[in-house]
């Protein structure tokens, strides 16, 4: 498995211009959610309790433990993120429309994320690598945490690397 520096340098490497990222901090957030919402309208009872359990909250777990893997800090982090998404999400998907809000959320997500690469004159990181799907939440949460002056080692090294991988990537072009 890659280390979170490598994975964040290689997000990072096509994600160098501001307009860009913050076009991501709104694209990502919007698809999490609806993504969110599909997943919690899926959901199956478990056990005698009768509780039920989403397949949102299901692969919450799966990519927290990933997550933690890569970067304990940054994992915490965006447990404090995704519990408020994951709740009303699966709020919303019990809604009437919810499923049509969600898809509605989710292609502006993806229009604001198309507008950021066409700033950044690079195609997005999961092209290369589905994996970075994964990445991209992570990296936004890394750079709030890079803002406030925090992880201020990972902050040069991913930046010194991303900045390499992009030469390599604008190298290959030629």
């Amino acid at each position: 498995m890659k280390s979170i520096t490598e994975q964040l340098a290689r997000y990072k490497s096509v994600h160098l211009n501001s307009s860009n990222i913050k076009t991501h901090f709104v694209g990502i957030p919007l698809i999490i959610w609806a993504i969110f919402v599909g997943l919690g309208s899926l959901s199956f009872s478990i056990g005698e309790s009768g509780a039920n359990i989403s397949l949102g909250v299901i692969f919450a777990v799966v990519v927290s433990i990933y997550y933690f893997k890569l970067h304990f800090g940054l994992a915490v982090a965006m447990l404090i993120f995704i519990i408020p998404v994951i709740y009303l999400a699966d709020f919303v998907a019990h809604t009437e429309n919810g499923l049509w809000v969600a898809l509605i959320a989710f292609v502006i997500g993806w229009i604001f994320q198309l507008i950021g690469h066409k700033h950044e004159k690079a195609k997005p990181a999961f092209i290369d690598d589905i994996n970075q799907l994964l990445i991209g939440p992570l990296f936004l949460m890394a750079e709030i945490c890079f803002v406030f002056g925090r992880l201020k080692q990972m902050n040069e090294n991913v930046t010194r690397q991303a900045i390499e991988f992009r030469k390599q990537l604008e190298a290959s072009k030629r």
